[in-house]
């Protein structure tokens, strides 16, 4: 993982996303996925410029299927995003970094 990313994994899930205190960005993405590696700078980015605002972490859905059958990840990648614990939106595939600037602004 990236410096200031955090794996999420189906363990870790309930005390890193859903005890979590403000903003948690996840991205739900598999080795296999070329538009998953197309977006993962982004979110790399996106974590160093978030830091201390923003907690940002990745699930490989392979590795952790029972959270993906959960939130019925249909395609990937899929961002998701918790406020407090709740799973409040998500954008399913590629989309411009400008696009995930102005949801994670509009929940800080």
């Amino acid at each position: 993982m990236a410096e200031g990313i955090l794996e999420a994994t189906t363990s870790n899930w309930e005390n890193e996303v859903l005890k979590a205190q403000g903003v948690v960005m996840i991205d739900f993405w598999a080795a296999w996925c070329g538009p998953c590696r197309m977006i993962s700078p982004t979110v790399e980015e996106l974590s160093k410029e978030y830091i201390g605002k923003v907690k940002v972490m990745k699930l490989n859905t392979d590795e952790n299927s029972e959270i993906a059958s959960k939130y019925k990840i249909m395609g990937i990648p899929t961002i998701m995003f918790f406020k407090d614990g709740v799973n409040v939106d998500q954008i399913v595939g590629v989309v411009p970094k400008q696009q995930l600037k102005a949801k994670l602004d509009s929940l800080l």
